[in-house]
């Protein structure tokens, strides 16, 4: 369980008002034709409370960057501080910590356990953590219920629209309470309103000093955010600061969704 690994590192002092700082972040994987530089060095900071996407079309690098912030893969080279915490000083246990505690992950294609109900979805990550059942399940409630799903909690997957599905996801990634929510391509299975959506739920969880950063090739879902970091060929193309973000249907939390 993860509560048995080594503890994380304290983290780096003077980062405080940081989630994700990164400098000169390289990534190169070696294949049999040689090496590829997948990044190739990048700089950008995400403080508390930001809503950032990432941009950049198939080959940019932002997969790669994707699997960097998601402590998924190290880098080559450079620095990246999570939560204050430097991330090459870690081994493989406080890696999958740090992924745990630090970090909420939701994927385009939601990755549910089908025969499992929601609520032991949800739970998922609280078992790792080595959380009693009892107290797990009642996290897993209450988060389903901030996302407006507390009227269907013993339903599984197979019972839930497209949306609701994804609603059930980001509830999974903030039952830890992590530092970052990272979300790959969150609307990319869905239609355009259902998409919308799930955007407001994104932004209703901003509006409460969440960090959120969305990884896209999608321009409009972009826009809902704050700023804009586009990558080209490994590289940081430019960073664009969004003056008035797209503004998705209002979601209060902790309403059914229907």
């Amino acid at each position: 369980m993860i509560d048995h690994l080594r503890p994380l590192p304290e983290p780096v002092p003077g980062h405080a008002d940081s989630v994700i700082e990164i400098r000169d972040i390289e990534k190169v994987y070696v294949l049999e034709g040689g090496p590829v530089h997948a990044l190739k060095g990048i700089t950008f900071t995400v403080r508390n409370g930001e809503f950032v996407s990432i941009m950049g079309q198939s080959g940019s690098g932002k997969s790669t960057l994707l699997h960097v912030l998601g402590c998924l893969h190290k880098a080559s080279a450079g620095l990246f501080l999570l939560d204050g915490v430097d991330i090459a000083e870690l081994d493989d246990g406080q890696l999958s910590r740090i992924r745990n505690e630090k970090i909420g992950m939701v994927f385009q294609k939601f990755n549910l356990l089908t025969q499992e109900d929601i609520v032991h979805n949800v739970a998922l990550p609280l078992v790792y953590a080595g959380v009693p059942r009892n107290l797990r399940n009642d996290l897993a409630q209450r988060t389903l219920e901030l996302v407006g799903l507390g009227d269907r909690l013993h339903h599984k997957p197979t019972e839930l629209s497209g949306g609701q599905s994804q609603r059930v996801a980001i509830a999974r990634a903030l039952v830890t309470e992590p530092a970052l929510l990272l979300a790959d391509e969150p609307t990319g299975n869905l239609d355009s309103r259902t998409g919308e959506e799930i955007m407001g739920v994104f932004q209703a969880l901003h509006r409460t000093g969440r960090t959120i950063v969305q990884v896209t090739h999608d321009r409009e879902k972009a826009e809902y955010s704050q700023k804009i970091v586009h990558l080209k060929d490994g590289l940081i193309e430019r960073i664009e600061v969004v003056e008035r973000p797209r503004q998705a249907p209002i979601v209060k939390l902790g309403e059914s969704a229907e």
